[in-house]
C-alpha cells in the first residue's frame, strides 16, 4: 500500500479563528480514530492569521477514500466549514521522504 497525505488550505472568516480551531480539533480528533490515519497537523500562516494549512498522513489511498465515504464525514466537515470563507483540499501520493539525514525515495 502506498502512503498518502491529505492537505487542506483553509481561509477562515475574520474574527472566527478560535471557533475554527475548536471545530478543526474536534474533526481531527474523530478523523484520527479512523483506520489508516496517522498524525494530523494544522499550521497557521505567519503572514496571514486567517490562513491555515492542514496535513494528514494516511496508510493508503483506499483508507482515505473510506474515511471520506464514512456517513459522518460530511456532517463533521460541515462543522468546520461554517467558519471558513475558502477551503482547498488535496490528496498527495508520497513519492519521497527524509528523516534524520536519510532520504527515502518511494517507488512510483
Amino acid at each position: 500500500m502506498a502512503e498518502m497525505m491529505t492537505t487542506g488550505t483553509w481561509v477562515v472568516d475574520e474574527g472566527k479563528q478560535a471557533a475554527f480551531l475548536a471545530a478543526w480539533a474536534g474533526f481531527a480528533e474523530w478523523a484520527s480514530t479512523m483506520d489508516g490515519a496517522g498524525r494530523l497537523l494544522l499550521g497557521r500562516d505567519t503572514g496571514d492569521p486567517n490562513r491555515f494549512v492542514s496535513f494528514g498522513a494516511w496508510a493508503s489511498p483506499e483508507l482515505v477514500h473510506s474515511w471520506k465515504a464514512d456517513p459522518d464525514f460530511r456532517e463533521r466537515m460541515a462543522q468546520v466549514l461554517q467558519y471558513v470563507d475558502d477551503f482547498r483540499p488535496s490528496e498527495l501520493d508520497v513519492v519521497a521522504s527524509a528523516d534524520r539525514g536519510l532520504t527515502m525515495p518511494v517507488s512510483p
